[in-house]
């Protein structure tokens, strides 16, 4: 295992994993309840953390990642989900309606 990077907090960090996930690269959030004892040990000690099952994706985790954190392009369509057809905005990568994932072919 390979320490990716820090999260800024939990949220953020369930969204990269699940990100990576997404792409099939294995990832484990570590320190996720550590934000009770802020203040006994150093804040910097308790951001959750991102662990690589394999360091060979760590170029393309770090592509993710900053792909994710910029979000869809301002002109970037719309997509309609192969599932059930519902039409959803770029920024969505699941359907809200039906839960399936969008194709990365949709557009």
């Amino acid at each position: 295992m390979m320490k990716l990077m820090l999260a800024p907090n939990l949220v953020t960090g369930q969204h990269w994993i699940n990100v990576l996930a997404a792409a099939g690269v294995q990832c484990e959030m570590h320190n996720r309840y550590l934000n009770g004892a802020l203040g006994d040990i150093p804040a910097d000690q308790c951001a959750p953390e991102l662990w690589l099952a394999d360091e060979r994706d760590e170029i393309l985790a770090r592509r993710l990642i900053d792909a994710a954190r910029q979000g869809p392009a301002a002109d970037a369509p719309a997509w309609r989900c192969g599932q059930c057809g519902e039409s959803l905005e770029a920024q969505f990568t699941v359907c809200w309606q039906c839960g399936t994932p969008r194709d990365p072919l949709d557009g």
